[in-house]
């Protein structure tokens, strides 16, 4: 019954966030896959952590949508998510989700893969989408030059310090949900924050000239993440 309620939940999310257009149809459905094996891996904690980026990342992207929009190259900042969006931020997750299924003798780590993953997710859209409000001086992540606000590498203490904050509140849900553990709250928290810095990294360095997409950027960054804790985690 149980299992049944959350299937429920999933559908009706995915087909609220349709309706409303924060996704999709197809990016709906990719969502309800996607949520649905990461609660078959991480239970009720990973689906709290995917329901939180989710929220947050939402919120970010509807925040001044207008004035973004505005900002030139940041063409990339629409409320409405596609399918390959959502599988670039959330892919990394469910893959891990996927593997707890299969190992569930290691169900915890997975889990801890699951929320690193997704802080860097958050920690990523929190910062790209806020700092470019909030941010005052913008600098090329490489040359540490000043630099055009919303372009591919360019950052802002204001918004690096914004996704630390994003990352910090999945560390945060992942203790609450979970047995605390003051060690796995600095993993999560640091592979979230080095995931959102591989991410402007890999914007500077091939975003920028069109060598990757934004996607697949957004996809590598979580990929770092998760590479990130389950590296320092042993033994968990």
């Amino acid at each position: 019954m149980t299992d049944l309620l959350v299937i429920f939940l999933l559908l009706a999310g995915g087909a609220a966030s349709a309706w409303w257009k924060k996704l999709t149809p197809a990016a709906a459905i990719t969502g309800v896959l996607t949520g649905g094996s990461i609660y078959a891996g991480g239970g009720y904690p990973g689906l709290l952590l995917l329901a939180l980026f989710f929220v947050l990342g939402t919120a970010a992207t509807s925040w001044q949508k207008q004035k973004k929009l505005s900002i030139r190259g940041n063409a990339a900042h629409e409320s409405t998510r596609t399918s390959g969006q959502v599988i670039a931020n959330a892919g990394v997750a469910a893959i891990a989700g996927i593997m707890a299924i299969l190992l569930p003798a290691h169900r915890d780590l997975f889990l801890l893969l699951i929320a690193a993953s997704l802080s860097s997710a958050t920690a990523d859209t929190l910062s790209s989408e806020l700092g470019i409000i909030y941010g005052r001086r913008f600098y090329h992540l490489l040359t540490l030059k000043p630099d055009q606000q919303g372009l591919d590498g360019v950052v802002s203490i204001e918004g690096t310090l914004i996704g630390i904050a994003g990352s910090a509140i999945i560390a945060t849900a992942h203790s609450l949900a979970t047995h605390w553990s003051l060690r796995a709250f600095m993993i999560i928290l640091v592979a979230g924050t080095v995931g959102n810095l591989v991410d402007s990294l890999l914007g500077a360095l091939f975003e920028r000239k069109g060598m990757l997409t934004n996607n697949t950027v957004n996809f590598l960054n979580t990929l770092a993440a998760a590479l990130i804790a389950l590296l320092t985690s042993y033994p968990f």
